[in-house]
């Protein structure tokens, strides 16, 4: 029963979204709809206007941000938002902030594993990379934090197909290998639909469609407006 607004403007209109643990849960949906403000509500900013969100069993609506990234919940935002300025390492240390000094070195081997280039540009100044690196790097930096929930804000967003095709592989393994549980918003509904256990479509502010990723493939409504060039 969400509602978020920006002023007057009321960006969310009860939206109702269940996650469950282990999932790959995708949102779809046009410019303007509302995804990635639903992203932003659940990590604290903005507030709801009315509504709960609820993370394993508790009530986080009212934490701050810090806090609710301490519980398990991270985000690769959308346009990636590295800090162009500090080198790759130091994008990484900034996600690990949040988690115990000991893990570090097992969390950094991980991240170089998922995303091997990193590690070869891990002196580099993040703002230098190309975009398929920095949409990497905002992952890698989101997972320093050992996320049981992360949340993925349009990750091929102006990426190459190969690099997209790099990244939802290695979002799958994610969910696969290491049980991380994935809220991906995506414009590409193709990649998304196909990846996700299920699935919603969100029009202005209000959740219009949900089933498997399979289900929401085959849906005429959907072929039509996200799949075959509609709008």
């Amino acid at each position: 029963g969400l509602h978020t607004h920006y002023g007057n403007i009321e960006a969310l209109s009860g939206v109702d979204v269940e996650i469950g643990a282990g999932e790959i849960v995708t949102l779809i949906g046009a410019n303007g709809a509302g995804k990635s403000t639903l992203l932003m509500t659940i990590c604290g900013n903005p507030r709801p206007s009315r509504g709960r969100i609820v993370f394993e069993g508790r009530d986080i609506t009212a934490l701050a941000t810090h806090e609710i990234v301490g519980l398990g919940i991270a985000q690769a935002p959308e346009g990636r938002r590295i800090f162009a300025r500090m080198s790759v390492m130091e994008n990484l240390q900034m996600g690990a902030t949040t988690t115990k000094p000991e893990y570090f070195d097992e969390d950094l081997a991980r991240v170089f594993s998922l995303f091997p280039i990193l590690k070869e540009r891990r002196s580099q100044r993040g703002g230098t990379l190309s975009g398929g690196e920095q949409q990497m790097l905002s992952i890698a930096r989101a997972l320093m934090s050992r996320p049981r929930l992360l949340l993925l804000d349009e990750p091929s967003l102006g990426l190459a197909p190969l690099v997209v095709k790099q990244i939802f592989r290695v979002v799958k393994e994610i969910n696969e290998r290491e049980r991380v549980t994935v809220f991906l918003v995506e414009q590409n509904a193709f990649h998304a639909l196909r990846l996700a256990h299920r699935a919603y479509v969100m029009v202005t502010g209000r959740i219009s469609l949900s089933g498997s990723g399979r289900e929401l493939l085959s849906n005429p409504e959907v072929r039509a407006a996200y799949l075959e060039g509609g709008a």
